[in-house]
């Protein structure tokens, strides 16, 4: 899974930041490498959503370092984040519930009309429409109506065109903040396939989540916190459930290196 020059795609290394007196995170480090899903997990508080912003140019750490291919990078917005190939799937799912389906997978990527209609700003709707058609057939997720705004979606279908927002536009690492938390059996396993998908195609993956029978599905490795600290890494292969759940909780102590 390593590039050839051993770099992985993206590294953590040292990560903290603070909110007045809460240490979110306190030095933290990870890795991901390309063709890889890494499993981030840990109780709620433990700092998997911070690290994730932090890592997506929605938030900055107050210490530490961010390298992507081997390069140091500072992202100051999403955006900076998405440039570099990076895209996020929020727990909040960050969707615009009064726009269509298709405009919310072209949310903040709008496709203009050429010549004259551009330098007015009008919109190509027909071609956003058709490629995100394409997409949402692509990856195998059943909402016919693309025209459909958002707010009168299902929650598993509000979970699934986040998700395919992220895939569609994700070039090297997509980030998955509890991408099947709304969702039922079936849609979860859909997320599954796509995770796999994602991992053929030599992406990278970082999901977070909470099903610890989805982590030990898809993951090559788990990354545990606790109380905004790294307490563990793990082969996913060598490890079992007990002593992740052992080590979110405390109750089995992390590596001492930590």
């Amino acid at each position: 899974m390593r590039p050839a020059d051993d770099r992985p795609f993206l590294q953590v290394k040292g990560v903290s930041k603070a909110y007045g007196p809460v240490n979110a995170l306190v030095d933290v480090s990870l890795h991901v490498d390309t063709g890889e899903i890494v499993g981030l997990v840990g109780d709620n508080g433990a700092g998997k959503s911070t690290l994730v912003n932090v890592i997506a140019g929605a938030g900055r750490a107050d210490e530490g370092a961010i390298f992507v291919a081997g390069e140091q990078v500072e992202f100051r917005s999403p955006w900076d984040a998405r440039e570099r190939g990076i895209e996020t799937v929020y727990q909040d799912l960050a969707l615009a519930p009064d726009l269509p389906v298709w405009a919310n997978i072209f949310l903040g990527r709008e496709r203009f009309a050429r010549g004259p209609g551009r330098v007015v700003g009008w919109l190509n709707k027909k071609a956003m429409r058709e490629r995100a058609q394409a997409e949402l057939a692509r990856l195998q997720i059943p909402i016919p109506d693309v025209d459909v705004v958002v707010a009168d979606l299902s929650g598993g279908q509000r979970q699934a065109v986040a998700v395919a927002r992220s895939i569609a536009w994700g070039r090297r690492l997509v980030m998955m903040d509890e991408p099947t938390a709304n969702l039922g059996v079936e849609e979860q396993e859909r997320v599954a396939v796509l995770a796999r998908n994602l991992v053929e195609r030599e992406l990278a993956v970082l999901l977070v989540s909470h099903n610890l029978a989805q982590i030990f599905d898809l993951t090559h490795r788990i990354v545990v916190l606790r109380h905004g600290r790294r307490v563990a890494v793990r082969t996913t292969k060598e490890t079992t459930r007990e002593e992740i759940v052992g080590l979110i909780t405390g109750a089995v102590d992390g590596d001492p290196d930590t």
